[in-house]
């Protein structure tokens, strides 16, 4: 078991990885203010770990409610968040509940918040599933839902008490959604650690066979390179804003297919960091040797490297020009300099963000 702090100062707290926590209730309950707590989860994974972690809490005292969410991008939604907030109303909860939330960066996202707007706050612990959300959603307080017009554009910074990372849990994760997370984890060896990116090259099979030492290695470093991006900008007004390399464009893929599952969040990151890859190579930094490392990673990974075949580079432009890094009618984009190292670029012309897209479409053709 290992843990790592995100330092805070008295809103500190830590990230529990290892192995069987989920089972463990004693990684829970003392972190539960009073005696009750309300479990908040998906459809898919009451059966996993919803009743398992359910009865543990119960056999140690904790009343345990349970709020049971539909699975899949498109609940990330107001709806959903109303549903939580209605079942809290209508049994009187008060401050000292605790919400768990169990699940990917949706359950995540919808939980975290609950939790800050619910009275004005109340503790939030995650407890995250999926690979995506162990190594980033989770770590950071970052809580949002999404609209028609644009991707994660209503939220709040709301930090939990603690973050268990059980890493049982990919056991049980369907192998394109592993992928997905992958996106995440290349992202921080290009924008943050060129030897974490060779590590990777090196043992990115033993990821994908669940090997214990590698997955908690790998896990455990991504951890610690965001808390500590997380320590030094909590509220993402310099540094934090590297962790969106790939994002913008991204997001506009998301958004423009309707979080409808076609394309999941690390599939249409990794085509943004593509796409970033290029625009980067177009303003004279990244070479075609570092280029053609991230898309051979991201290909092993089992990721795409373009967008969508029906989306073209001008239906990017509208949610990109949305985007929160936008800044007086002007396009910012994260963009690496060269693997290890990445930075804002401002002014990013329109001519070659739609180049960096017809880039990446070429590349496959």
């Amino acid at each position: 078991m290992e843990k790592v702090t995100v330092s805070l100062g008295t809103r500190s707290y830590p990230i529990t990885i290892g192995f069987g926590l989920l089972k463990d209730p004693t990684a829970f309950w003392p972190l539960i203010s009073g005696d009750s707590a309300i479990l908040i989860t998906n459809d898919r994974l009451t059966s996993l770990y919803l009743d398992p972690l359910y009865k543990r809490l119960v056999q140690v005292g904790i009343k345990v409610d349970c709020i049971i969410l539909p699975d899949g991008e498109q609940n990330k939604s107001l709806l959903m968040l109303d549903r939580i907030f209605t079942f809290l109303l209508k049994r009187s909860y008060s401050r000292e509940i605790t919400i768990i939330a169990l699940g990917g960066g949706v359950i995540g996202d919808l939980a975290g918040f609950a939790a800050a707007s619910y009275k004005r706050g109340v503790r939030l612990i995650h407890a995250p599933t999926t690979l995506l959300s162990q190594v980033d959603s989770s770590i950071g307080g970052k809580t949002a839902i999404n609209h028609s017009l644009g991707k994660n554009m209503i939220g709040v910074f709301y930090q939990p008490v603690s973050v268990i990372i059980d890493l049982d849990c990919l056991d049980t994760l369907p192998r394109r959604e592993f992928s997905s997370g992958l996106a995440e984890i290349i992202k921080y060896g290009i924008a943050f650690d060129a030897s974490f990116f060779y590590w990777l090259e090196n043992n990115l099979e033993l990821i994908f066979k669940l090997e214990p030492k590698a997955l908690a290695y790998c896990v455990c470093h991504c951890c610690k390179l965001k808390s500590k991006v997380i320590t030094n900008d909590e509220y993402e007004k310099s540094q934090r804003i590297l962790l969106n390399l790939g994002h913008t464009y991204g997001h506009a893929i998301e958004v423009h297919t309707g979080y409808d599952g076609n394309w999941l969040h690390g599939e249409a990151v990794s085509a943004g960091i593509m796409m970033a890859a290029f625009a980067s190579y177009r303003l004279g930094q990244f070479n075609d040797f570092e280029a053609k490392r991230v898309s051979t990673l991201l290909i092993r990974a089992g990721l795409p490297i373009s967008g969508p075949i029906n989306m073209k580079p001008n239906d990017y432009l509208p949610y990109m020009m949305r985007d929160k890094k936008v800044k007086s009618g002007q396009l910012h984009l994260v963009l690496p300099t060269e693997i290890g190292s990445a930075k804002v670029y401002a002014n990013v012309t329109n001519d070659v963000a739609m180049a960096s897209i017809k880039d990446c479409q070429n590349l496959v053709n």
